[in-house]
């Protein structure tokens, strides 16, 4: 661009890309800039929930422009060639490669900063650690589907609390990204209920109307509830049978030992 004198000028242009703006100067340097608008920093990762860890990671490395280079390899300058903006922004590129890296590595607990401190790219250190733990995670999905599967409910405890133990398996196996139906959870539940249920499993089984699990929840603890004050009242019976049983035992004695005092003779 030339000024008021005819002389031209440089100026400075912007390439803008998703790690960040590479800003050209005059005197052809190249500044890599990172976005200071950046969402807050997520916890560190101990080695649980990665999945949860790795999408707010995503996220937080995409508001700072750096998040391509979680999946992109380093340039290399063509043999022969020593262009100094192409140089330049090889370096620019390596730089934000190296805070990409290093944000990744301080949201690491530091038992996991020593292991992975090894890498020496973003990219290279993503890998890594997505290959580790959607490992784990997947057995983490196969061992909570087990135990669902496995769950079987007894007599010798209320129907309520392991009612409560099952919600809480299928809470985990939602956590794991699996879609369970509501109806699916309740007919699971109907299912599950304990040999001493069986009648009323059935009944269950057989209403045509779907219910929810809120539904389902009620309808056992009213089950249970009436159960409980059948057996207390059967209980309250049988100890009434038994005391009365009692003093008609004691009552006969008593009548026994006195015909036998009478046929002995009298007592002086």
């Amino acid at each position: 661009m030339a000024d008021n004198t005819g002389r031209e000028t440089n100026t400075s242009t912007v390439d803008a890309s998703a790690s960040g703006t590479i800003v050209k100067q005059p005197e052809g340097k190249i500044t890599p800039m990172v976005s200071t608008n950046h969402s807050e920093k997520p916890e560190k990762f101990h080695g649980l929930n990665f999945k949860t860890w790795q999408q707010k990671m995503l996220f937080y490395l995409t508001t700072l422009n750096l998040s391509r280079f979680l999946s992109e390899d380093a340039p290399k300058l063509p043999e022969g060639l020593t262009d100094a903006q192409a140089v330049n922004a090889i370096d620019a590129w390596k730089h934000s490669d190296f805070l990409c890296r290093n944000y990744v590595m301080n949201c690491l607990h530091d038992s996991l900063y020593n292991v992975y401190q090894i890498h020496k790219t973003a990219k290279a250190l993503w890998e890594s650690l997505d290959r580790k733990y959607k490992i784990e995670d997947a057995g983490a999905k196969k061992f909570v589907v087990g135990k669902f599967l496995d769950y079987k409910m007894v007599d010798s405890k209320t129907v309520i609390s392991q009612v409560q133990e099952i919600q809480i398996i299928l809470h985990e196996i939602l956590a794991e990204g699996m879609i369970l139906s509501e109806t699916f959870q309740v007919a699971a539940v109907i299912e599950k209920l304990p040999p001493g249920w069986k009648d009323f499993k059935n009944y269950l089984k057989h209403k045509r109307k779907e219910m929810s699990m809120e539904d389902l929840i009620v309808r056992l603890r009213i089950e249970e509830d009436n159960r409980g004050s059948d057996c207390k009242a059967t209980t309250f019976v049988d100890a009434k049978a038994n005391i009365v049983e009692y003093k008609q035992g004691q009552n006969s004695k008593g009548k026994k030992a006195t015909r036998n005092l009478g046929a002995k003779g009298k007592i002086s």
